[in-house]
């Protein structure tokens, strides 16, 4: 018997991607940073099953509860499963957490082979799901990736209006759900946020990876808050390092970086050559998976505004699914190419376009793009009025609220 809770908030836009998927025998596998969610939409699934296969045979486990502890290998998933499923009855496994179980992929393409199974699991570590299942299970697995709530998600978790002040609270707090429970108050919100960023970076980071020099984790960690948004390659990183007397090679930062991304606590993002239609291979940019932990992390600064608006903006546009990178054309940067479907769309993000330098300088770059894909300008300040030879104007809190 599982416990659904009653506080479920339907999360439409992830239930529509596997609605066509339920009931077939493909595994579902849903990834993503820790408390974004992902338990939370396999009772979202569970609760759908139930009401529409009143004959429907539930098998839930859950890595996290110490009842499911002895389940350690895939062996041990595998016997779990086979002792708990009544024959020749439609069955629905759920696994949370698949990743703290050993070799857990041969267990999942074992019981692929059993028709009446149908197979959904969640992880918050990208290398060892993607990977070990995309290795083993090529053609038979879809993977949806679950983010930190969106600004209109996030508006009807907390029965908020679509304001300038709840705009503020998005911007300050991020979006993970749980935040519901809590008063939107910093001391209560931080200390929150701090204690998950702990859990992913000793638990997803430290203990799996073996990670011994953790004041340089947490020194790297810190430098990437404060400098989202910028450009930089791994050796940038370790010479900025080094001037602060921590000697840390390249190679090393790569690693570390890396370890960040598999835990999905950070989004590398390549920088694409517009006019060479190539990806540049030196010199990413990097944005949170939420920002409000960003902010719990290094501060919420009112000088650090542009740069939270440019991260938000970014985590909107995956969000809506596109592919995101970072453009370049000429000596020039488009802060966003996202592409999805065969379709591109340019943004350019300022916090405001209050001066004529500004306005030369983020219209301008888009101007000298020469195809016809359609052009944006994001930035807080409110306009509603005509584009600027033909490229858009769009305020912050009306971007969040469409999707792109």
């Amino acid at each position: 018997m599982v416990n659904i809770p009653s506080d479920l908030k339907l999360r439409k836009s992830y239930f529509q991607k596997v609605l066509p998927y339920i009931g077939k025998n493909i595994i579902k596998v849903f990834t993503g940073q820790r408390r974004v969610g992902k338990s939370y939409f396999m009772f979202e699934i569970i609760e759908y099953i139930t009401k529409n296969d009143v004959n429907s045979e539930i098998i839930y486990i859950n890595k996290e509860d110490l009842q499911f502890s002895l389940i350690k290998t895939h062996e041990d998933l595998n016997n779990y499963v086979l002792k708990n499923k009544t024959k020749n009855k439609q069955t629905y496994l759920f696994i949370d957490e698949i990743q703290d179980i050993e070799n857990f992929q041969i267990a999942l393409r074992s019981l692929l082979l059993i028709k009446d199974i149908d197979i959904y699991c969640t992880g918050s570590n990208a290398n060892l799901l993607s990977g070990d299942i995309a290795g083993h299970l090529s053609g038979r697995f879809i993977e949806i990736n679950i983010y930190s709530l969106s600004y209109l998600e996030f508006l009807d978790f907390h029965d908020l209006t679509n304001s300038s002040n709840s705009l503020d609270l998005y911007l300050k707090y991020g979006g993970l759900p749980y935040l519901k429970h809590l008063a939107l108050k910093d001391d209560i919100v931080f200390d929150y946020l701090k204690n998950i960023y702990n859990t992913i970076a000793y638990r997803d980071i430290v203990n799996r990876y073996a990670v011994r020099n953790t004041f340089f984790l947490e020194q790297l960690i810190q430098f990437l808050a404060s400098n989202i948004g910028s450009l930089f390659s791994s050796k940038k990183i370790s010479d900025y390092l080094k001037s602060l007397q921590i000697n840390i090679p390249p190679n090393q930062v790569q690693l570390y970086i890396s370890h960040f991304e598999s835990a999905f606590l950070i989004h590398r993002v390549k920088r694409y050559d517009i006019s060479g239609k190539r990806i540049f291979e030196i010199s990413d940019k990097f944005y949170f998976e939420n920002i409000g932990i960003r902010n719990g992390i290094w501060g919420y600064r009112v000088q650090d505004r542009g740069k939270i608006l440019e991260n938000i903006v970014f985590n909107h546009l995956i969000f809506c699914g596109n592919e995101v990178t970072v453009g370049n054309i000429e000596k020039y940067e488009i802060d966003f190419i996202a592409a999805r479907n065969g379709e591109k769309q340019y943004f350019q993000v300022a916090l405001s376009l209050n001066n004529e330098d500004t306005i030369q300088r983020e219209f301008g770059n888009l101007k000298m793009i020469s195809d016809n894909f359609p052009k944006t300008v994001i930035t807080m300040d409110k306009f509603d009025g005509n584009t600027f030879d033909g490229i858009k104007t769009i305020d912050l809190k009306s971007f969040l609220s469409q999707k792109w």
